[in-house]
């Protein structure tokens, strides 16, 4: 396999304007991390490949920027009570095995169908999941908002913790009981998500919501952890296979590290609708990005003919909404965070006054 691929086509020559805009999807995916839990990497791995940065590389220059980033947000998050560490590592083991799964199955398609294969694969990987988990999130975010009421478990986690099921595992944090082999799932999907595309909150943090019974706010700090034993395992076995370009990684970890402790900030002063308002947003605008590079790949596997203009079109167009997503993200997290702030002042300010 090492054979197959050639330096040149496993890592891109980076320019200025190349390092500055993977800094800025770094730190806009810090910024999502921290404010939804998710790893951010469907921010990430798309920023990556727009610049033509190879599906594998992407993931696993990702992954392996992930952890560390993974472990400052949920050290932030500790402090505001919102993370459960004991079902942080015991989702993060069965993820751990979900990741060796799906790494294996990225090194098949490889052999099998190239790079160009690789790349299509992840891309249509992303917008099957973008699209069908965004839509169901928005959904349920558009709910919340409207009712306006206290989040509440689903009925189906509520089913799955009332049946005793060995070995039954209390989480003081969450106040849950469950069967470990409900959050065994959990786990084994996020971690497959994070070695085909990276993004392992996708499975991680709907799963701690609607099957586990956890709220938004704690299965959002909670899948941190899940990230971090993710991404340290993961991290390993992509190095093995010389997939990880340390350039690539340290760019968006810088621009990470900063976003990711505002958007943990942000989570303090919004309610719990919003963090599932701006994952699907996002989501929904990343899987067009993703969708429109999708004929490229299918061009160059000789799937079927497009002429080259057309496909530069689609290209650009792909790399235009990917922007548009950094920047609708960036946006709402930081307004979000900065009226929830303004409102706390006057509250203050108001109580002082009466006082």
């Amino acid at each position: 396999m090492h054979e197959s691929i050639s330096e040149a086509l496993r890592f891109i020559d980076l320019s200025l304007v190349g390092i500055l805009f993977l800094f800025f999807v770094g730190f806009v995916g810090g910024l999502v991390s921290g404010f939804i839990g998710s790893g951010g990497a469907f921010v990430l791995t798309p920023g990556m490949m727009s610049l033509g940065v190879p599906g594998t590389v992407a993931v696993a220059s990702n992954m392996c920027h992930k952890f560390p980033k993974a472990l400052v947000g949920a050290i932030k998050r500790y402090r505001y009570g919102q993370v459960d560490i004991k079902m942080g590592l015991i989702v993060g083991i069965s993820a751990e095995i979900g990741v060796q799964i799906g790494i294996q199955i990225q090194r098949m398609i490889l052999a099998a169908w190239g790079q160009a294969g690789s790349n299509l694969y992840v891309s249509v990987a992303f917008v099957v999941v973008l699209v069908s988990v965004g839509s169901f999130v928005l959904k349920d975010a558009v709910k919340s908002k409207r009712s306006g009421a206290e989040e509440k478990p689903t009925r189906l986690a509520k089913k799955l913790q009332s049946i005793n099921l060995w070995p039954m595992m209390n989480f003081k944090q969450s106040g849950i009981r469950i069967s470990f082999w409900f959050t065994a799932p959990v786990g084994l999907g996020a971690g497959l998500l994070a070695a085909t595309i990276a993004v392992g909150g996708f499975a991680g943090v709907p799963g701690l919501i609607y099957l586990v019974g956890m709220t938004s706010l704690m299965a959002s700090a909670t899948e941190l952890v899940i990230a971090f034993v993710m991404g340290l395992g993961g991290t390993l076995i992509w190095a093995w296979f010389g997939m990880v370009d340390i350039r690539l990684t340290l760019i968006i970890l810088a621009g990470s590290l900063f976003g990711v402790q505002l958007g943990a900030i942000g989570t303090t002063y919004v309610k719990d609708w919003m963090i599932k308002y701006v994952m699907a947003t996002i989501m929904l605008i990343v899987a067009a990005s993703r969708g429109l590079a999708m004929p490229k790949y299918l061009v160059q596997l000789g799937v079927f003919g497009m002429g080259e203009g057309t496909v530069n079109i689609l290209t650009k167009a792909s790399f235009g909404l990917m922007v548009l997503a950094l920047l609708i993200g960036a946006f709402i997290i930081l307004k979000a965070m900065f009226m929830g702030r303004r409102a706390e002042r006057l509250a203050m300010a108001a109580a002082e006054a009466h006082s």
